[in-house]
């Protein structure tokens, strides 16, 4: 390690509380310091300008995997260990890990199922369960804002897009296994955490075998129907389709729930319910819920002068590129409410950008909405403390007095 990797790696130390806790003045060294750093601990470059975000996003040498292309040992991997197969069957059919031909035919596949009028049919539902768990928090006079109403609303929500029966017990589980399953996109996860992930993995893969099954007998008005009448799915993509619209339906929604109503009520500011969409919009750029994603480079690519070899790993820093101020200008490190020309990569960009986007501002929109109106002076009734981990941005719990 030279002495640029050296700082690198004092700056930007993903492990530790306090960069968890704040980690946009040290992005804003590392944009000072370059375009592509080398980061030894996590052995990635580290990519944290919004321009070169945005780009890398959309490069085709880069991918989420590099298995359709090379060899774990072509490509200078390890395979891993035969005990994570479950996770990997699960998240290597979904489309966040897949590239080229499989990730397009099964988008295409998936996009007549959940089309925009999916969307727009939920907004009544949307609604309905927002006002019914603000109702219930404001009758309570408070409580732990996570847990009562920013994790059980995206989570209804598909269970109710998917057709998960009420009477299900599974329901109550579609939470945990999610955030076991999510525990494995932090960086270097433990061996407890690739256990409980697996366990996940084989428990909701199981469940979603059943409910395939039913729905093949008994077709209904949900997206595990209409997955079942494209017919080209296989029933693992089905599978994996389901679990990813789960997971990353609900991690941004809850943690941008809980995290942009602590910003508000930290700088005691309130958007204007005329103007929603843009504040919500501000929020999930200002404290980014995804920090940062990972992309295997296939090929060499060329950022700012430095070359970055095939088979690397770039970090492309969603936070930081989101304060950007080369993009956002001088005000890129303040909350603006009213910011209209707001470019954030929050959902990503090019083929993997995020299908369930329009879902989670209609679920935000609709929460805060419903908290703005019926709770107008909520307040912190104590000081939240944060999750440990670095690449998925939330809180323990966010308790709050009505």
């Amino acid at each position: 390690m030279d002495a640029a990797d050296a700082v690198n790696a004092a700056v930007y130390d993903p492990w530790s509380p306090d960069f968890v806790a704040d980690p946009y003045p040290a992005y804003a060294e590392l944009r000072a310091a370059g375009r592509a750093l080398w980061h030894g601990p996590t052995r990635q470059w580290l990519i944290p300008h919004h321009e070169d975000v945005s780009a890398l996003l959309r490069d085709r040498r880069l991918g989420r995997t590099y298995t359709h292309r090379f060899t774990h040992e072509e490509f200078g991997q390890e395979p891993p260990a035969a005990a994570y197969e479950p996770f990997h069957t699960l998240n290597d059919h979904g489309l966040l890990d897949l590239e080229a031909a499989d990730h397009t035919r099964i988008r295409r596949l998936v996009s007549k199922a959940f089309t925009p009028r999916t969307v727009e049919n939920l907004v009544p539902t949307v609604r309905r369960l927002a006002a019914g768990l603000v109702g219930d928090l404001v009758a309570a006079g408070g409580g732990d804002l996570q847990a009562l109403v920013a994790e059980p609303l995206p989570v209804a929500v598909i269970a109710e897009m998917l057709g998960v029966p009420e009477g299900d017990e599974e329901r109550g589980r579609l939470r945990p296994w999610s955030a076991a399953i999510c525990g494995m996109f932090e960086l270097n996860p433990s061996e407890e955490t690739a256990r409980r992930a697996v366990e996940a993995s084989i428990e909701f893969s199981a469940y979603l075998r059943e409910l395939i099954a039913r729905r093949r007998r008994e077709p209904g008005d949900d997206l595990v129907s209409s997955l079942i009448a494209v017919e080209e799915l296989t029933e693992q993509e089905m599978i994996s389709t389901c679990v990813l619209l789960l997971n990353a339906g609900h991690e941004a929604t809850v943690n941008t729930t809980v995290t942009g109503w602590w910003t508000l009520l930290k700088e005691g500011v309130r958007p204007d319910p005329a103007k929603l969409s843009t504040a919500v919009d501000e929020l999930l750029r200002y404290d980014t819920p995804l920090q940062m994603f990972e992309r295997w480079v296939l090929d060499d690519i060329e950022v700012g002068g430095v070359t970055i070899p095939r088979g690397s790993e770039v970090a492309l820093l969603f936070g930081s590129a989101n304060r950007d101020p080369a993009r956002f200008g001088p005000t890129a490190g303040e909350l603006d409410l009213t910011r209209a020309d707001n470019p954030h990569i929050t959902f990503g960009a090019g083929i993997h950008y995020c299908l369930g986007a329009p879902l989670a501002r209609l679920e935000l929109a609709a929460v805060f909405g419903e908290l703005l109106r019926r709770a107008p002076g909520l307040r912190l009734a104590a000081e939240p403390v944060r999750k440990p981990g670095y690449v998925i941005r939330g809180f323990e719990e966010l308790l709050v007095e009505v």
